[in-house]
């Protein structure tokens, strides 16, 4: 899996002169699904740590587009947890740099929202990661297809995402958003 822990093994010597071998595991880069509050609230910091730039590219403010994640609340994630909404995180070194919600749609269709990476921790490759994760989640789950809505003026997340297999399956305009909607899928069965 690309996204499992590595292990290390050690060798002691005993008092005995016997070798005895110890398993350490040294998280480095992992994805796990968040429960606590502590890791919902860090949740929160990623999310809108990571949208702050694309609100600034883009114009977003608080008043214009209250609902954009670069102004999530803790009340937001915690209503997406109690709506059966699988979140997880992105671990590099024991701290959080990224996050994806996945949810189920319809029995073949999942949406993956919130996918976001920190700035200062982005073109690592950890989006990537995380969306082969949501692949590799949602063929669990017997889904077959992902979809994604991201601003259609993006071109440059829509390219990412087309560079990763996703293709534009159409587009909306919706009265509480100031840009156009470009939904973006892909088939994973």
């Amino acid at each position: 899996m690309r996204y499992d822990s590595s292990f290390i093994y050690c060798e002691k010597k005993s008092a005995y002169n016997t070798v005895e071998i110890l398993k350490f595991m040294i998280i480095k880069h992992m994805i796990k699904e968040l429960q606590e509050e502590r890791e919902l609230k860090e949740s929160v910091n990623v999310i809108r740590n990571a949208f702050q730039t694309v609100a600034c590219e883009f114009n977003l403010t608080k008043e214009n587009c209250p609902t954009s994640p670069a102004f999530m609340e803790y009340k937001n994630i915690v209503k997406l947890k109690e709506k059966g909404i699988a979140l997880f995180g992105y671990i590099k070194d024991h701290k959080q740099v990224g996050f994806i919600a996945i949810k189920k749609a319809s029995y073949i269709v999942f949406y993956v929202e919130k996918l976001a990476v920190i700035p200062e921790e982005r073109h690592n490759g950890y989006g990537k990661e995380m969306m082969y994760f949501a692949e590799d989640y949602v063929r669990k789950f017997n889904g077959e297809r992902i979809s994604v809505g991201i601003i259609n003026y993006n071109t440059k997340l829509k390219k990412w995402y087309n560079k990763i297999g996703y293709e534009v399956t159409g587009f909306r305009i919706y009265s509480h958003l100031p840009f156009e909607v470009c939904f973006m899928e892909k088939v994973v069965a």
